[in-house]
């Protein structure tokens, strides 16, 4: 096997095992807590440190990959995960949890971004949406079955954090025998001023390409955070609702690949469009068949299908959009639009079935996805004659 196709094997196989983490601790912390009796408000917080350690560390991370190479900052945000993941049985504490969750989510934030860069930067350009969308399959396939681990607080609470550590240590040891690489270096970054030109230069070329990771935030946490409450609402049955997000998640890892090998061959911006025109359809018909459950199942099923891959298409799409130099930026800010999605989910979500609960939830999302594949077909193509000018 060449150096290179092993060195994107184990980078893809990390993400998995660190996707496996943050769908165990999503479930798992909800439910001990809930069992704690710790308010469904306090529960909701504690799930935003993740974010809200994104969010912090993302202005103070291109330095250090500049300085430093891609293999010295996967290596250290794997390992602030081992240890906080390690660290969960030691003290059963909300504060103490929510802290342990924000150090995830810097460990988290800067494996992620060192994978997606070296990725990006190291993919042929006929290869590139491949690529990306097997980061995105194997991080999808590590959430998806990160949440079987919750049975396991019935035998020990301390049980699921242990054999999750202990993953991730198992997979952190292979990290050692990449050889390191440096980002392309463009305009040396010395001061917190530099990283805020760099964003700005990066926003500029790339701001459309940040909207489909915004758009699988934004999706991903009001379907898990806020749908549930909604269908409890409309008397849905839980397990309906179970069913119903499998088959989102299905629907996502079943196409991840295929999409991504399409977004190769045709434009980027028109696969986009595409299919956030076909979510718009798909969550449009989820409002109408909402109380039929074979209809809602299959709704969400092919819009896991269509806008699941949303955030590994939009990295893809940024790198045809950004100069190389600012590739490590643009994945930056990827990642902070995630974060914001993720924030504004479940915060939107709640406020509109609270405020408006005489109109479908599924209004919400099918609306913004309609926007933004609006937006990419208006603005996406003025990028592409600045970025000619700075290659």
């Amino acid at each position: 096997m060449k150096k290179s196709n092993l060195r994107f094997w184990i980078l893809v196989s990390i993400v998995a095992i660190s996707g496996f983490s943050q769908g165990m601790l999503l479930p798992l912390i909800a439910v001990i807590l809930e069992k704690s009796g710790v308010p469904s408000t306090l529960n909701g917080l504690n799930a935003t440190a993740l974010y809200i350690g994104i969010l912090i560390v993302s202005p103070f991370m291109e330095m250090p990959l500049r300085k430093y190479g891609y293999k010295p900052i996967i290596i250290v945000g794997a390992g602030l995960v081992i240890v906080s993941l390690a660290l969960f049985p030691l003290w059963k504490s909300f504060w103490f949890w929510f802290c342990l969750r924000l150090l995830i989510g810097i460990g988290d934030h800067s494996l992620h971004f060192a994978t997606q860069t070296w990725i990006t930067s190291s993919s042929p350009n006929d290869k590139r949406g491949r690529n990306i969308s097997l980061y995105g399959l194997f991080f999808g396939i590590g959430f998806a079955t990160g949440p079987l681990m919750t049975p396991l607080v019935k035998v020990n609470e301390s049980l699921p954090f242990i054999i999750s550590s202990l993953l991730c240590l198992a997979g952190w040891f292979f990290l050692f025998i990449l050889k390191n690489e440096y980002p392309e270096q463009g305009a040396s970054i010395n001061s917190f001023p530099d990283t805020m030109n760099r964003f700005k230069q990066a926003f500029k070329f790339g701001w459309v390409a940040f909207l489909p990771p915004f758009s699988y935030g934004f999706l991903e946490s009001s379907l898990n955070g806020i749908f549930p409450v909604y269908a409890l609402r409309m008397e849905i049955d839980v397990s309906s609702v179970s069913l119903v997000l499998s088959a989102f998640a299905i629907g996502s890892i079943l196409t991840q690949l295929p999409l991504g090998m399409l977004s190769d061959r045709f434009s980027r911006r028109y696969i986009l469009m595409t299919v956030l025109f076909l979510g718009f359809l798909c969550f449009t018909s989820a409002s109408l068949l909402e109380h039929i459950f074979f209809g809602l199942f299959l709704s969400f099923l092919i819009a896991g299908m269509v806008v699941g891959s949303t955030f590994s298409l939009g990295i893809s799409y940024m790198t045809d959009l950004v100069p190389k130099s600012l590739l490590p930026t643009g994945n930056l800010l990827c990642g902070i639009f995630f974060s914001l999605g993720s924030l504004s989910g479940p915060i939107i979500g709640g406020l509109f079935i609270q405020y408006f609960n005489q109109f479908s939830f599924f209004y919400i999302i099918s609306t913004m996805l309609l926007v933004l594949s609006i937006i990419i077909y208006i603005f996406g193509k003025r990028t592409y004659p600045m970025l000619e000018q700075h290659n």
